[in-house]
């Protein structure tokens, strides 16, 4: 299985009890990445211990997408090609999906921004199950 980059939609309903077999194949087979600010997001939702013991978890098994300068240039390009396409998308989106643009992988998510992203580059989105 390839790499799998998990946006914090997704996670919001896998840590809320609602299975999706693709992300719980992936988090077995070690091949979920997961973009900082979707740490940070997780990080900054997690409100009770139960939470967070989870969140510990997840950071702790998940291989996490290094950024360099390169990646945040790329991000601030993506953002202004898209916007010029007349698709404006937030610097925590445009980040994630320059992560899975990055790795040529698999962006699972329910937020439908991404769709557009894709309309656009050569991102490729999976919907997480509701």
């Amino acid at each position: 299985m390839d790499a799998i980059v998990v946006d914090t939609s997704a996670w919001i309903d896998y840590m809320a009890g609602q299975p999706d077999e693709l992300l719980s194949k992936a988090l077995h087979n070690g091949t979920v990445v997961l973009p900082p600010l979707v740490v940070a997001e997780m990080v900054s939702g997690a409100t009770t211990l139960e939470q967070r013991t989870a969140v510990g978890e997840i950071v702790q098994d998940a291989l996490l997408h290094e950024t360099s300068l390169g990646h945040w240039i790329d991000v601030g390009v993506l953002r202004r090609e898209l916007r010029r396409k007349g698709v404006t998308v937030t610097l925590p989106d445009a980040h994630i999906a320059q992560c899975a643009l990055e790795l040529d992988a698999l962006l699972l998510t329910r937020d439908a921004v991404f769709a557009q992203i894709a309309q656009h580059t050569p991102l490729r989105v999976t919907s997480a199950a509701s």
